[in-house]
């Protein structure tokens, strides 16, 4: 089986927790294993540690983002693809994975485009069009570096940093890359995991969902879920058999979440 999986956010505040490192691990022994992280928090902290304030947007859709100007890009490279990015795989390594840590730009493994544009929400609740930064979308994985070292036995970690067209790096979402990273590979399940036990709907888990089902419910979901509600449906559309939003918290979060036994699984059909 070959699994992606995703953790970011409040799950890696205090860096990878056991439970998910050991978990990678034992899976990683019979399956083809491969982690996207993200780390929001972290690249926050270190930007106003540098006299950067960070500037969040808000799209027409909902989703809120981190605004990428040169100088936000260079913080952002540094902690997504260094720090965190070696800290993660020391984690896994001292759970004994074989985990190799990649950016984007390695192998030019994401390959994206710059949005010239973004169109945003402002203070008075308007729409407004502002130049794109250095955000962009993921166009092209480099599966066969992937393929590569999951068949030497390796646990690829991967920051999301794209390569731009012009060589420059961008900040793309963790949730979509490991969507897009998942549907080049064409994995069994990508795994989303998340400080909630799944999509909540009315106070309950939802455990089951269609792609068509979940696409309409996008109009329905709050920022905290829309994205990756995103990105389960759009792994789904490139191939991906099926995606799980799951808890991260409890014990083995990614097993219980490839046997169904936790979150709301999300597949075609």
């Amino acid at each position: 089986m070959l699994i992606v999986v995703k953790a970011g956010g409040k799950l890696l505040e205090q860096g990878l927790p056991s439970n998910i490192a050991m978990d990678i691990r034992a899976l990683s022994e019979k399956n083809k294993v491969v982690f996207v992280h993200g780390g929001g928090i972290e690249v926050t902290e270190t930007a106003r540690k540098l006299g950067k304030e960070p500037r969040f947007i808000v799209s027409p859709e909902g989703f809120r983002s981190r605004y990428t100007d040169r100088e936000t890009a260079e913080i952002y490279t540094m902690v997504m693809a260094g720090k965190l990015n070696k800290q993660l795989v020391i984690a896994l390594q001292s759970k004994g994975a074989k985990a190799i840590g990649l950016s984007g730009l390695d192998g030019q493994l994401l390959r994206g485009e710059r949005k010239e544009r973004l169109v945003v929400i402002n203070e008075r609740g308007r729409k407004m069009a502002i130049d794109g930064g250095y955000t962009g979308r993921i166009v092209e994985v480099n599966a066969d570096l992937l393929k590569l070292l999951m068949d030497s036995g390796y646990v690829p970690v991967v920051s999301p940093v794209a390569m731009s067209q012009e060589y420059e790096p961008l900040n793309v979402d963790g949730d979509r890359t490991a969507a897009n990273i998942a549907g080049a590979l064409r994995a069994d399940v990508l795994i989303l995991l998340t400080d909630v036990e799944g999509l909540i709907v009315d106070g309950r888990v939802v455990p089951k969902l269609r792609l068509a089902d979940a696409k309409e419910m996008l109009l329905k979901i709050g920022p905290g879920m829309i994205t990756k509600m995103h990105a389960a449906t759009e792994a789904l559309e490139l191939g991906v058999k099926e995606t799980v939003i799951a808890s991260g918290m409890g014990p083995s979060p990614v097993s219980s979440a490839v046997n169904h036994k936790i979150g709301t699984v999300i597949e075609n059909g």
